[in-house]
């Protein structure tokens, strides 16, 4: 008998192999966990790879050529991800954000991407195709991923001074080229663009106002992101966090702000503009203001195992569903379901509610899943 070997990579996190419930729900579109959340966004991670490696992701000395990226075998397929999708859908999802890793390095997304274009929401209208990406390649397929299909693009960019960004990426990646993708992508359609920036105190928090005078104007919607706990490999310190009241201290001492409501339940961002039509700024508070209470979003990894929370420390493995012929759609709609509804996740709400320096409950001793591996 031939010895099956598992790579390193495939079982680098926890996962459960969901329950078939007994009973077979219709779907309705309208699936709610513990805590009454809705199931509205789905997060796509089709690669677990990056060009870039920045410090609060992908950290160089841990993310480096010796490291065990996933074998492509692992990866979930376009027709995988697209089953998988209109599973979720049924369920109540209406917006997909594609990410990574850096998502334009799987080849032939703009395929997928069509793919996911045909699926409609439970009301019959069509799904909000996002995707989240560092723009390196982003000048060279913009037009190809706006004719499959691609509606908006999210930028990260963590700053405009070209030193202080090489530093950051740590691949040389000068941010001429991202504005240039940036500049593509507003061409043709991939509109509104937000561009995200990840402030870490002492770091980059100097180029806070030089972002908001350069996109101010522009129709970019820039969004200032507090440095997060993610994963076990940056590094994380709460004293290099800057909490987003003193972002828009900052803002505001030479942009006078006034706070707008937000776009829909469950936005991550709260939302700015500036009082003379310059445009809509935004902050994400993900540490010092937890968004537990209306989080609607769950994230698929790269090979298919389904995270309920960025700070998750294990998953469900939706491809042993996939891969399993005995198992129907509504077999796996079922398990997705029973996941959902069995959710109680808030982990930055239970953290936000202690010392510093205390543990959350339950997540002592497990590591928690990477930002490159589901994205953020």
């Amino acid at each position: 008998m031939t010895e099956k070997i598992i790579p390193l990579a495939d079982i680098r996190y926890a996962a459960r192999v969901p329950h078939i419930p007994l009973q077979l729900q219709t779907p309705t579109g309208l699936l709610a966990d513990t805590l009454a959340r809705p199931l509205h966004d789905l997060r796509i991670s089709v690669t677990d790879r990056c060009n870039f490696r920045c410090s609060y992701c992908m950290p160089s000395e841990v993310f480096n050529k010796d490291y065990a990226f996933l074998p492509q075998t692992s990866l979930l397929s376009f027709e995988e991800i697209t089953r998988l999708t209109k599973i979720f859908v049924a369920h109540g999802v209406e917006k997909i954000r594609l990410t990574g890793g850096e998502p334009l390095l799987r080849k032939h997304l703009e395929v997928l991407i069509e793919m996911l274009a045909k699926l409609q929401t439970a009301q019959g209208k069509p799904l909000d195709i996002t995707l989240t990406t560092n723009a390196s390649l982003l000048a060279k397929k913009a037009q190809s991923l706006k004719d499959a299909g691609l509606q908006r693009v999210t930028v990260s960019l963590d700053g405009l001074d070209d030193a202080v960004f090489r530093r950051m990426n740590d691949v040389d990646f000068p941010v001429a080229d991202v504005l240039k993708g940036i500049e593509v992508a507003t061409k043709v359609g991939l509109a509104p663009i937000k561009v995200n920036m990840v402030v870490k105190r002492g770091t980059n928090d100097a180029e806070i106002l030089p972002m908001a005078r350069h996109f101010r104007n522009s129709g970019v919607v820039l969004r200032f992101i507090e440095y997060m706990d993610v994963g076990a490999t940056n590094g994380w310190r709460m004293d290099e966090v800057l909490p987003s009241a003193q972002v828009i201290q900052r803002l505001q001492s030479e942009f006078p702000l006034e706070a707008i409501d937000p776009n829909y339940t469950g936005e991550t961002a709260e939302r700015w503009r500036y009082t003379d039509g310059g445009g809509e700024i935004g902050v994400i508070s993900s540490v010092t203001k937890a968004f537990c209470g209306d989080c609607n979003r769950a994230r698929l990894s790269t090979e298919g195992k389904l995270f309920l929370c960025l700070f998750a420390n294990q998953g469900h493995d939706l491809r042993a569903l996939l891969r399993g012929t005995q198992y129907s759609d509504a077999q796996i709609s079922g398990a997705v379901a029973h996941i959902w509804q069995g959710r109680s996740d808030r982990y930055s709400e239970l953290r936000a509610a202690l010392p510093p320096d205390a543990s959350v409950p339950g997540s002592d001793g497990a590591r928690r899943v990477e930002m490159s591996y589901i994205g953020g």
